[in-house]
């Protein structure tokens, strides 16, 4: 499954969703994790009710199961959710490889619900009627 990490310095989530600078996105498994993108974002990032600078960043996180953030805003979770992504808010900044490993360790356990669905996210869900 794909991770999203808001982050300034993409190393750490550190970052309001819609202040980011940047978006790292992870694919994660039980087995282990990789890199696979870096979005960058300019202009004022600031701006309160700018929802503007929202577009780009959920058109980046879209096929991301879980964007960890610093902060998200009403609006801004409310999109994320439609596009069925789990935002998870870090409490302080925290390192992006220690919540990568964190999260393969909850993978290799029994994972919540909203876990065990996120994992689905982009593939094919088949049914055998014949059982």
């Amino acid at each position: 499954m794909k991770v999203a990490f808001a982050t300034q310095d993409l190393k750490r989530v550190d970052a309001h969703f819609g202040w980011a600078k940047n978006v790292a996105v992870y694919e994660l498994d039980e087995n282990g994790y990789s890199f696979l993108e870096a979005f960058t974002f300019d202009g004022d990032l600031q701006e309160d009710g700018n929802e503007d600078k929202l577009a780009p960043k959920i058109e980046a996180v879209k096929d991301c199961a879980i964007l960890y953030v610093a902060a998200i805003g009403g609006s801004g979770a409310a999109r994320v959710v439609a596009q069925n992504i789990h935002p998870i808010k870090v409490t302080q900044p925290e390192n992006i490889e220690d919540l990568l490993k964190k999260l393969q360790d909850v993978l290799k356990g029994n994972p919540p619900p909203f876990l065990r669905k996120a994992m689905g996210k982009g593939k094919e869900r088949v049914f055998d009627l014949e059982d």
